[in-house]
């Protein structure tokens, strides 16, 4: 965990943030390993920063902020349950140097917590590859309980990749309370 929590905050994302979403979802290097799934769309934030900026009623984006600097992103979409009720999915980028201190970790625990304070939502998931252990861990330590393995359910250099989904529930919030 980061030595001083208080340093890192969700913000609404801000114009100038937009070119650091465009780097961790265009840029190999910036993308990682994990979350690099080739170029696409290079307009997709600039067109959601005009439309809602990023904030909308299925969905939306936040900056992490460490000490006021972006160090990467959360996003959630909404995702039907039922005819009556919808969860949340999540994602998290951060950028290359942030990695590994916990910050991801932490973002992640606080988006969930904003989730379900301002929405009706009673579940958000979140998913990662299963060999990524370090995203794994961090949904783990945020509070997020592994659910299972989804076979060959995302195609990334070249082949297709098992899943592994997580989630958290509102009554599970608790759990994730000391972060």
């Amino acid at each position: 965990m980061p030595s001083d929590p208080g340093e890192i905050a969700l913000r609404p994302v801000r114009d100038d943030d937009i070119e650091i979403m465009e780097r961790l979802t265009q840029d190999p290097a910036s993308a990682g390993e994990f979350a690099w799934f080739g170029w696409h769309d290079p307009l997709r934030w600039r067109r959601g920063w005009a439309e809602n900026r990023l904030l909308g009623p299925d969905g939306g984006a936040l900056v992490v902020a460490v000490a006021g600097e972006p160090a990467g992103f959360v996003v959630w979409r909404r995702h039907p349950a039922t005819a009556a009720a919808f969860y949340w999915e999540i994602g998290i980028a951060m950028l290359p140097q942030v990695r590994g201190r916990g910050i991801g970790t932490l973002a992640q625990a606080m988006l969930a917590r904003y989730l379900f304070a301002h929405t009706i939502a009673h579940r958000i998931e979140a998913s990662t590859e299963t060999a990524n252990l370090a995203e794994q861990r961090a949904l783990e330590k945020a509070g997020f309980a592994r659910e299972g393995i989804q076979r060959g359910v995302g195609w990334r250099d070249g082949r297709w990749r098992d899943g592994v989904t997580y989630s958290m529930l509102r009554t599970d919030q608790a759990a994730s309370e000391g972060l």
